[in-house]
């Protein structure tokens, strides 16, 4: 696999951050450790600016190329999640209840080795952007940075982000133009009925029955309400209601998550779902209200910059080892937000065989990071030429 050589003998360092990494894990917008280590290397590596304290614990390093031009943003995710690890590992987490379950810790560490290339050769024009952001698995940082000016702030063209794929054929790039992940919603329901003694119903106004017929009807917006030829997830996956087995509760609640990439089909689900609450609390005697709380948008490549990233993936692993047609994916991911400001493209990396993400048992494998940054590196030197073509070297440039 053609990786790049000094990329290569620096495999063992990028492994080393990785693993320190994933013994700190923190959450959300709160990674003072992780931030400060990743300075740390940032400051050592010679970049020529780091702008730190970006969405809370966020962060944004510009190395300057050997010539005048744009400047591309490279992204890595840097929080956990809320998960105990059960892993077994040397280097397993030492902070109770959280855990790089998700590979955050190897895309911070393939980032930091695409920046110790760049620093080091700068065999591009204009600047790169690494930006290292909080908060994916939670409230959104990439929004956040975004709201706060970064990419007004740093002129940046383009952005390009890699996610680890458990599962994936190791070392294989999987891309494509449009829609690559849904958008992720959520629905909070509270049902207000009247409770009472299990023994006489028929004194009470009974949510525990009405929550059931809500959840049922629900089941009907995918399979009555919609276009098959579109995709469409709504999931319930929460009904919390009573306590005692003879007594009828007052309330009942149901949760869940709705996935969606087309606006119209969004809006489809929301009106649904409204009428549904309400004419089924109508029916069953009871009130309810509906929150709908609108989350990450949909992920959407840019299509010229989906198929320019394809390439630039053939020359590092070699045309059998690229999908560029990839179905999208119900997950969700918040570099959506930046893909919304700014064009470019999110590619899923195979590490192979492993425990699949947001998983106890899940560990990044540290094989790929070479891979991942010879891409980062690669990326940057072909948008970015310093002795480009006379007519460019991608329809984008």
């Amino acid at each position: 696999m053609p990786v790049v050589n000094r990329i290569a003998e620096f495999a063992p360092d990028m492994a080393a951050w990785r693993q320190h990494l994933h013994t700190i894990p923190e959450l959300a917008l709160d990674l003072p450790e992780t931030a400060a280590f990743v300075a740390e290397r940032l400051r050592e590596i010679g970049v020529d600016e780091l702008h730190e304290g970006i969405a809370t614990s966020g962060m944004v390093a510009i190395i300057n190329g050997s010539g005048t031009g744009p400047t591309i943003g490279l992204r890595a995710d840097m929080d956990a999640l809320p998960i105990t690890e059960e892993t077994g590992l040397d280097y397993a987490s030492t902070n109770e209840g959280r855990m790089h379950a998700c590979g955050h810790d190897g895309h911070t560490a393939m980032l930091l080795g695409a920046a110790r290339y760049l620093a080091e050769t700068r065999n591009f024009a204009g600047r790169v952007a690494l930006i290292f952001q909080p908060a994916e698995e939670a409230i959104g940082g990439g929004r956040i940075m975004v709201e706060e000016g970064m990419m007004e702030r740093f002129d940046i063209a383009q952005v390009f982000a890699i996610h680890n794929g458990p599962g994936l054929e190791f070392g294989t790039f999987h891309t494509g133009p449009g829609p690559v992940m849904a958008a992720a919603d959520t629905m909070h329901i509270r049902i207000q009925g009247q409770g009472g003694h299990g023994a006489r119903p028929s004194e009470c106004v009974d949510p525990v029955v009405a929550a059931c017929g809500i959840v049922q009807a629900i089941q009907t917006i995918t399979s009555r309400n919609h276009d098959p030829a579109e995709r469409l997830v709504i999931s319930v996956t929460q009904i919390h209601t009573g306590s005692v087995d003879n007594v009828v509760p007052d309330t009942a609640y149901i949760n869940g998550t709705v996935r969606t990439f087309n606006k119209d089909v969004q809006a489809m689900v929301v009106k649904r779902l409204g009428e549904i609450v309400q004419g089924q609390a109508a029916s069953y005697g009871v009130s309810a209200e509906l929150d709908y709380e609108y989350g990450y948008p949909p992920l959407v490549n840019d299509a010229n910059r989906a198929e320019f990233a394809a390439q630039v993936a053939r020359e590092v692993v070699g045309d059998a080892q690229v999908s560029d047609d990839t179905a999208p994916r119900m997950g969700a991911e918040d570099f959506s937000y930046l893909l919304e400001s700014r064009p470019g493209a999110y590619l899923f990396l195979g590490q192979g065989d492993s425990a699949g993400l947001h998983h106890p048992k899940y560990n990044f494998n540290d094989d790929i990071a070479p891979v991942g940054a010879s891409f980062f590196v690669r990326l940057v030197e072909r948008a970015q030429p310093l002795n480009p073509p006379k007519l460019g070297t991608a329809e984008f440039v």
